[in-house]
């Protein structure tokens, strides 16, 4: 199946698709990822809509409203066969059976199941009748690709390729519940799993020439720091207009493009999702993360499995991280907000609401403004770490990213927000500083840097190489004290592919 290259970024998926096509015995594949990341249209686009069954489940409806959609598409790709609806999801998937069957062709039968976890409503048996169709037949059919997707990340992997039970409810831990982690029928029956990220910066870039709207690359990098790299925001930005006016007209504007979408968004992905904007509006308020404990003491919520659940929700959604400082050798780790669009809107959206007034713009310059953009910036190269890797020369190696804070008892007090631990055994310690031009070192910020690596060296006994690496957005001023860092990195070496 020869394709021409119709879609922005998405390389790496595109070849992933490509090979499955080429495959040659049956393929069940995986298509997930967060809300507004281009599943549907990377799916669609590929196979050019081109399909020999699709069907799309329907929000907030019953099971008999979901069969009869299906039998919809049944009659829809039967070639003038006449389906029933059907009473069952056993019944169903037989009848999809007899369709695929009585189809000639040459090539792949692609089948696509999209928004998956909305099929899945109370008592309807849907995954074990999907396990059955699967094992029973799809399986032996060397040219049938089966491909489902959805937003509801966590359900699927939970459920269909690592839960012990079987094959939970419509969530984002939907695909990750009943897809991915599954232990039941179809535990390793899933031959491919495609995981969508959100764009990088170099993606983003891409994404908005292909839109004829030009914004310079400290524009592309605070669009970024505002939205993340999520397509379906950005696809928002209307060309002609500065990036201050679009922001104001998406999310500040009273009844704007995006007015609403942080609400949409948690509701869309979990089901109650009270317990997890509580989760993470906590962790908003302290840039290098909260324990178990300070997340508990600060949302009220109550300790047990559900919690637990809220938590790995939230990872596999990468709207949190969980990592454990530099040197910590205890089970106690921290959870930290690497969404940008969260902490966003916790930031501004949430406390300033909207009007007719131009936010946004009025921001610009002022000390909330840059001390949104210095965390924010943190956050970027964070998330943002393999191309800095790459960089350095380093991306071949094995590497561990951290965060670390001196002890308590701790004669000097200090912070790193970004380490890379390297197999050669060189520690990289981050300063990571944006600017609106050069920056220029001074005498205090040496002397706090080599405070910093003596703290460091210190309390962790590292005994190897401690590079100090400054990330920066123009880049560094030469003089007596800039020797400290081994290495600049700005943002524009950022704009790599991953």
């Amino acid at each position: 199946m020869e394709r021409a290259d119709i879609l922005v970024g998405r390389k790496t998926e595109q070849e992933h698709l490509q090979l499955i096509i080429e495959s040659k015995e049956a393929e069940f594949v995986v298509v997930y990822g967060r809300r507004r990341v281009g599943k549907t249209f990377l799916v669609n686009n590929f196979f050019h809509d081109q399909y020999d069954f699709k069907l799309t489940g329907i929000a907030k409806k019953d099971k008999k409203a979901q069969l009869s959609n299906f039998a919809e598409a049944l009659n829809r790709y039967g070639n003038g066969a006449k389906y029933t609806k059907p009473r069952t999801w056993y019944e169903a998937f037989e009848m999809l059976r007899r369709l695929l069957e009585a189809k000639k062709k040459e090539g792949k039968f692609i089948v696509f199941i999209d928004e998956l976890p909305w099929l899945d409503t109370r008592g309807s048996n849907l995954v074990s009748a999907l396990e059955h169709f699967w094992n029973d037949w799809a399986a032996t059919q060397h040219d049938l690709v089966l491909i489902v997707c959805g937003s509801a990340t966590s359900w699927m992997m939970r459920n269909i390729v690592n839960n012990k039970a079987g094959l939970h409810k419509r969530a984002t831990s939907w695909i990750t519940n009943k897809i991915l982690k599954n232990r039941g029928g179809l535990h390793n029956r899933v031959t491919q799993k495609i995981y969508l990220h959100p764009f990088c910066l170099a993606e983003v870039k891409e994404y908005l020439i292909s839109r004829d709207i030009l914004l310079d690359d400290r524009e592309i990098a605070e669009c970024y720091m505002i939205m993340g790299g999520v397509p379906f925001y950005l696809k928002h930005l209307r060309r002609g207009r500065s990036l201050a006016q679009c922001i104001d007209e998406m999310f500040f504007t009273d009844k704007g493009s995006l007015d609403g979408e942080f609400e949409a968004l948690y509701a869309s992905l979990f089901e109650k999702s009270d317990a997890y904007i509580k989760v993470v509006e906590a962790l908003s308020t302290k840039n290098k993360g909260l324990s178990r404990e300070e997340i508990l003491k600060a949302t009220k919520l109550i300790d047990n499995g559900h919690f637990s659940k809220v938590l790995k929700d939230l990872i596999d959604c990468e709207f949190i991280r969980s990592y454990k400082g530099y040197g910590n050798t205890t089970k106690v780790g921290l959870f930290q907000l690497i969404d940008p669009f969260t902490f966003f809107h916790f930031k501004f959206i949430k406390k300033h609401g909207t009007s007719d007034s131009p936010f946004w713009q009025f921001q610009m310059g002022t000390h909330l403004h840059d001390t949104w953009k210095g965390f924010a910036f943190e956050q970027l190269c964070l998330n943002h770490h393999r191309q800095i890797e790459k960089y350095l020369g380093i991306n071949g190696i094995v590497t561990n990213v951290f965060s670390w804070t001196s002890p308590s008892d701790a004669d000097t007090k200090a912070q790193i927000d970004l380490i890379i631990k390297r197999s050669d055994k060189v520690v990289n310690l981050f300063e990571m500083k944006y600017y609106d031009g050069i920056y220029q070192m001074k005498r205090k910020d040496k002397e706090d840097i080599e405070r910093r690596v003596f703290s460091f060296r210190n309390a962790n006994a590292v005994r190897g190489a401690i590079h100090p690496i400054l990330v920066t957005s123009v880049g560094l001023k030469q003089n007596e004290y800039s020797g400290v860092f081994q290495s600049i990195i700005t943002l524009k070496d950022l704009f790599e592919t991953r």
